[in-house]
């Protein structure tokens, strides 16, 4: 693992390549963004947006937060969902999960505490919504797992009823909503839903079906 020093180097080293291979990098990088896809995921550090779907700067709109939850009422999130979506125009917003996601882990263990326990409170709620199904699954990481897919789900079905969504399909804005999930342990990524819009006035179909189980998508991605 590298000390803060050697991020400065490694960060000038960059730099300096950068500048070296393509003169004007910087100077494009300065004139804006016009992504087409907004990211919305978990702060996971060993999960990388634009590594793992090979997408380069400006290509991604992102935003991560532990297990990647969405709330009305948080600021942070709802402030860049509005630049998306009013100001970018993106025409895609992903919800990604994380299989071995230690914010899953936390809840059902029980062992989270102080602002994690508060921030997790929209997870439990999955959790008790589902307990017979989970607790039903015999291998801890299976029950974690699983709890990862129905949180992608309820996150989706609470970002397609966002104030913020709902105008820009009354306005007849083109946006699809995803929910993804990536396997760290393949580094394969699974689309679970697609949530397009019915019409500009009654807003986005979630999907009928219950997610898969997992045994399901993973053959597939394999």
């Amino acid at each position: 693992m590298k000390t803060i020093r050697e991020l400065k180097l490694s960060n000038k080293a960059w730099s300096d390549e950068m500048r070296e291979r393509k003169k004007d990098y910087f100077a494009r990088q300065t004139v804006g963004q016009n992504p087409e896809v907004m990211w919305i995921g978990g702060s996971d550090s060993r999960v990388f947006p634009h590594q793992i779907t090979q997408t380069r700067p400006g290509e991604l709109f992102i935003h991560r937060n532990l297990a990647n939850l969405v709330y009305s009422d948080d600021d942070n999130l709802m402030a860049d969902l509005q630049h998306a979506v009013d100001d970018l125009k993106v025409a895609h917003i992903i919800l990604c999960g994380i299989y071995g996601c230690n914010g899953m882990g936390a809840v059902l263990n029980g062992d989270a505490t102080g602002h994690m326990h508060s921030w997790l409170r929209a997870l439990r709620e999955v959790y008790e919504e589902n307990r017979l199904e989970i607790d039903s699954i015999e291998d801890p990481l299976d029950r974690q797992n699983r709890l990862a897919e129905l949180n992608v789900r309820e996150q989706l079905r609470r970002l397609s009823q966002l104030d913020i969504v709902r105008a820009a399909l009354e306005r007849g804005q083109d946006l699809t909503l995803h929910g993804w999930i990536y396997d760290l342990s393949n580094g394969r990524l699974t689309e679970l839903f697609e949530v397009e819009p019915v019409s500009e006035t009654s807003g986005f179909a979630m999907p009928l079906q219950d997610v898969p189980q997992m045994e399901d998508h993973l053959a597939v991605a394999e």
